[in-house]
């Protein structure tokens, strides 16, 4: 069982005179303060970090897209050629919230299925053997919104490659949580373009 939490109340120290040599600088440090500084930090909630597998910038060289366009901002899970996890974080500094709506920013539809495309993306980017040239969302079945995405959310987005035919057609089969909550699923197909 976690132990109570003690709230102490902050003690001002007492004013420094500037005729006092031996008072203490205002600028130092109180007591809280050097407690505080001293106790090792511990994870918020005993949650550890999740460990990043492909950071913005990796991205970047495995997809074409950029702001505002590029919704995936890591990886966190990744098996090329079968599946990838990923995250995108919701803010309210992206321009769809301008006007979708204006006092109640909801994230579209449609930008939920774009960063589920992209993680399956991300699924055969790095799959050897494949012809070069762009896979390009070619389609969407039983895809189904479940719950509204807004800003502050973080989508964890998790892809697995179902099938993928002549090395140039593929389906992926995505679904997109909130804090474990599902938002949104279904099947997206993808074709190369040369």
């Amino acid at each position: 069982m976690p132990e109570p939490l003690t709230v102490t109340p902050a003690i001002p120290a007492p004013a420094a005179s500037p005729h006092d040599p031996g008072a203490a600088s205002p600028n130092a440090p109180t007591e809280a303060e050097q407690a505080a500084s001293s106790t090792p930090a511990r994870p918020l909630l005993g949650l550890a970090p999740e460990r990043v597998v492909l950071a913005s910038e990796q991205i970047q060289g495995l997809l074409p897209h950029r702001y505002p366009f590029a919704l995936v901002d890591r990886v966190i899970a990744h098996e090329p050629g079968r599946m990838a996890v990923a995250i995108k974080n919701v803010t309210l500094n992206e321009p769809q919230f301008q006007g979708h709506f204006p006092g109640r920013p909801l994230m579209p539809g449609v930008l939920i299925v774009e960063a589920m495309a992209q993680v399956g993306g991300l699924i055969v980017t790095q799959m050897p053997d494949l012809p070069k040239g762009l896979f390009v969302f070619a389609g969407i079945d039983g895809v189904r919104f479940r719950r509204p995405v807004v800003p502050g959310d973080q989508l964890r987005i998790t892809c697995e490659l179902l099938s993928l035919k002549r090395k140039r057609f593929g389906k992926v089969k995505a679904v997109a949580t909130v804090d474990g909550e599902l938002v949104c699923s279904g099947e997206l197909m993808f074709s190369l373009v040369d």
